[in-house]
């Protein structure tokens, strides 16, 4: 790996995980300091993090941290939906039993992890980390999903998908939490669990609609956390 492929890696990573916030302006020299490497190898991660619409350039050595209206915002997540049940589709006539002992190994994990949540007080810092934590483990299994789709060509703009929406992810769940749904968790479980049976089934027609209900209904909460009254 070089070290512009690190750098983008890095930035990147800073962009999913909320470190680099939307909207914040960034120059090349900051991102070079922050990762005690040159500022030629940040450039060119710079130049790929444009493509991927996760930057805006600003200026000859600055750029901005993405951050989308409610409109476009809705639009994105509507290609995002189209593109997540042809995800499962396709894992559904192409994936291996390897790829689906994996899937199904990561949703036995969180079933642990909500048995874990139902005995834990609502509104405590533990009750909060296991949401997250069984949230990184869905996560995982859209991962795994696209994986096993086997088209590298989706599994990019995916990931793209991914870095926009991860943090707005999370945060739309534990405003739900907060607001007293804490039942969207267990929800959101059998929406998953509903799309491996259908994908181990090799039902591709069942696995894309059920895919496609539940990136709609997820993407519906992120806007309306996003966008409150509006």
């Amino acid at each position: 790996m070089t070290l512009g492929d690190q750098a983008y890696a890095a930035i990147r990573e800073a962009i999913v995980s909320g470190v680099l916030k939307r909207g914040e302006k960034v120059t090349e020299r900051g991102l070079a300091e922050s990762l005690s490497i040159s500022a030629t190898p940040v450039r060119e991660a710079l130049r790929r993090l444009e493509q991927d619409r996760l930057v805006e350039r600003t200026g000859p050595r600055s750029v901005r941290i993405a951050q989308f209206g409610k409109e476009e915002l809705r639009e994105f997540t509507m290609i995002e939906d189209v593109l997540r049940a042809l995800s499962a589709r396709l894992a559904a006539e192409k994936s291996t039993a390897a790829q689906r002992r994996e899937m199904a190994a990561c949703l036995d994990r969180a079933d642990a992890l909500r048995g874990e949540l139902r005995d834990e007080a609502a509104g405590t810092d533990g009750e909060r980390d296991l949401v997250l934590r069984i949230q990184h483990l869905m996560s995982e299994f859209h991962a795994l999903v696209d994986e096993a789709s086997g088209n590298a060509t989706l599994v990019q703009m995916l990931r793209t998908v991914d870095a926009f929406g991860s943090e707005e992810r999370r945060d739309s769940t534990l405003s739900q939490v907060r607001s007293g749904h804490a039942k969207i968790v267990e929800e959101r479980y059998r929406q998953h669990r509903a799309i491996f049976e259908a994908i181990a089934a090799g039902h591709g027609d069942k696995a894309e609609e059920l895919m496609r209900a539940h990136s709609h209904t997820s993407n519906t909460s992120r806007i309306r956390t996003r966008f409150p009254g509006a």
